[in-house]
C-alpha cells in the first residue's frame, strides 16, 4: 500500500511524539522547551499527536484485513 500525505504526516507526528516521551523519561520535554511560552500551542501539538496515533491505529486495522 502506498502512503498518502495524511499517512506520512501522521507517521511523523507519532514518531516525534514517541521521541518526546523518550526525552521526558530523562526529564526533558522538547515540545514544552520549544513552545513553552505558548501553552495553547503546546496543547494543540499534543492533540495532533494523539489524533495521529488514533488515525494510525485505525488504518493499521484496515491493513491487517487485506
Amino acid at each position: 500500500m502506498k502512503l498518502n500525505t495524511l499517512d506520512i504526516v501522521a507517521l511523523v507526528l507519532v514518531i516525534v511524539g514517541g521521541l518526546n516521551w523518550l526525552l521526558v523519561a530523562f526529564n526533558y520535554n522538547l515540545v514544552t522547551a520549544l513552545l513553552g511560552s505558548m501553552p495553547s500551542l503546546v496543547a494543540i501539538v499534543y492533540i495532533l499527536v494523539g489524533l495521529a496515533a488514533i488515525y494510525l491505529a485505525v488504518i493499521s486495522m484496515k491493513l491487517e484485513r487485506k
